[in-house]
This record gives structure tokens, C-alpha cells and sequence, in this order.
């Protein structure tokens, strides 16, 4: 059975360029997103490395912690050496400092856990999954690109607020929403229980559709 929202990520222990880490442990009690690579030393991949690298103070603020599986490694090398080789190459290229681990799976067992290898697209190599998964272990998030489209990572970061502020209050939100934007009280939520719940007032467009200020502000 594919890996689907609200299942609980595959556990795993394994070597990474940071060390051996059990997955689960690693993550703790911060929140994960978790992305696969086609292949080590190609260019699309390469700018999406840095650009998460460059991002970082973006992930740490939002106390989540970035982990990345390649399964195409170079031929020549250990999987862990191709991973430490093609960073040397991403910090030159993109300026930047990769400092999150990136994971050996030579058997392919970790991508096939996560579903991350779409046979009719390839049969070998991973599509570009991001899974953001919750400091519960529970996969709240699953975006899978063709090889050929780079990773939308402000789209990422959007998510990840998104996620974040609707697992606290009970509201969800709207098409295009930013950070700082209106939110959407859930059906859930009664009209005359809105007051209480969300001091800062409300709209109500529809019976089914009242917004208000987001409530973490």
C-alpha cells in the first residue's frame, strides 16, 4: 500500500553524512521534511540542495529539520562518498553550506517505504517526493515533481506555517494563503463559539465560510 497523509512515516536506520541516525530518534520532537533526489551530480538536483542550504535559517525557525535520500550514486564511489563527493560540488556551484544529512539507501529499501520510486516514470531512480512529516511521526505532507521540475521551496515553507498554525488552532487556509493572511474557521467551530475562540473578530462570507485574523499574531 502507498504511503498516504496521516500514516505514520517508515522508521529506518541509516548511514548518512552526518553519521548513522535512526530516523524517528533524529527528528525527535521537531518537524521533518524529507526529500528524495533522482541522482547524486545532476543539475536540477544540485540547485535544489542549494537552495535549501541557503534556506536554513528559513527550516530552523520553524523547528524543522531538512533530511534528503539519493539512490543514484556515482559508480565509482561508495554511496556515502558520491553523497560527500556531489556536496563539495553544490557548496562551489550554489555558494552554499550543506549541512544536513543526506542518506545511503544503496538497496533502495528506504524509497521504497516512502513510495518514492514511480516505476512508469523510472523503474530505478526516485521522482522528487517531499514528505513533511509532524513531530508525532504522522505524514502530514506528501508533493511528488517529475525529475525535470525543480521543488518550489518557498511553496515548501508555505505548507509548513500552514501546517503548523492548523495543528494548534482550529482553522485551515484559504487558496494562496501567506503567512499573516486571514484563515478560515473549520466547520468544526460553531458561529456563536467563534468570540470566544477568536477574540480578534470574524467575517462571516457564508454560513460554511467565516474567516478570521490568524490567531497566532
Amino acid at each position: 500500500m502507498s504511503l498516504r497523509i496521516g500514516d505514520e512515516a517508515p522508521n529506518f536506520t541509516a548511514n548518512t553524512t552526518q553519521g548513522q541516525i535512526n530516523f524517528h530518534d533524529w527528528l525527535g520532537t521537531q518537524w521533518g521534511v524529507f526529500m528524495s533526489h533522482p541522482a547524486d551530480f545532476t543539475p536540477v538536483c544540485t540547485t535544489e540542495l542549494g537552495r535549501v542550504a541557503n534556506l536554513k535559517s528559513e527550516f530552523t525557525k520553524r523547528g524543522a529539520k531538512v533530511l534528503v535520500v539519493s539512490v543514484g550514486t556515482k559508480a565509482d564511489l561508495t554511496p556515502l562518498e558520491s553523497h560527500i563527493e556531489w556536496i563539495k560540488d553544490v557548496n562551489e556551484t550554489q555558494n552554499a553550506n550543506v549541512d544536513f544529512p543526506l542518506v545511503e539507501d544503496p538497496k533502495k529499501e528506504i524509497a521504497d517505504a516512502y513510495g518514492m520510486i514511480h516505476p512508469n516514470a523510472n523503474d530505478t531512480l526516485t521522482v522528487r517526493s517531499v514528505f513533511i512529516i509532524g513531530p508525532d511521526k504522522l505524514v502530514k505532507l506528501i508533493i511528488s515533481y517529475p525529475a525535470s521540475t525543480g521543488r518550489n521551496f518557498n511553496e515548501i515553507l508555505r505548507v509548513l506555517d500552514s501546517l503548523q498554525l492548523t495543528s494548534k488552532y482550529q482553522v485551515a487556509t484559504p487558496a494562496d494563503w501567506e503567512d499573516g493572511q486571514d484563515c478560515i474557521v473549520v466547520p468544526a467551530v460553531a458561529t456563536k463559539d467563534i468570540p470566544s475562540k477568536f477574540p480578534k473578530g470574524h467575517t462571516i462570507v457564508k454560513e460554511y465560510l467565516r474567516t478570521t485574523p490568524q490567531p497566532n499574531l
